[in-house]
């Protein structure tokens, strides 16, 4: 197993009763739980959108990016996902990350402080030069898009 990269968290605000820090649930888990950082309730209605602070900033090292992606348990139960997924926080983000929600279910939602919302995970990022051509080259796949590589 790769050694763990350290990456530097800033809380954004001030509470009485801070929220815990996001970490692995299991021992092989890619991804942390983000928590909602909210005053009270926010009630998310069918088909609405709300952006959600988490309270955290982080500082990520050259060559990583942060992913904000949905949690299955949220999706499967309530229709809770995130509608630019995976979100991106990139290395030089020093702003709060926000979860941006989207309940797809016909019934409200209501989320409390300090409820997992999304997933964080932290990703090597690899910078390309793209060079225009007029021709790529053949592969066996060729120009098949959408379904193509199967039914």
């Amino acid at each position: 197993m790769t050694p763990p990269l350290s990456v530097g968290v800033r809380r954004v605000r001030a509470h009485a009763e801070p929220l815990p820090l996001p970490r692995y649930e299991t021992a092989l888990a890619a991804g942390m739980d983000l928590r909602a950082d909210i005053e009270g309730e926010l009630t998310i209605a069918p088909l609405q959108r709300a952006l959600v602070p988490t309270g955290l900033a982080v500082g990520l090292p050259p060559g990583y990016e942060a992913q904000v992606r949905p949690r299955s348990g949220l999706a499967l139960r309530h229709g809770l996902t995130l509608l630019n997924s995976p979100g991106t926080v990139d290395a030089d983000f020093r702003g709060e990350v926000q979860v941006l929600l989207v309940n797809l279910s016909q019934e409200p939602f209501t989320l409390r402080r300090g409820e997992r919302i999304a997933q964080l995970v932290v990703a090597p990022v690899c910078r390309v030069s793209l060079v225009e051509l007029e021709v790529l080259d053949a592969t066996g796949r060729g120009e098949g898009g959408f379904g193509s590589t199967g039914r």
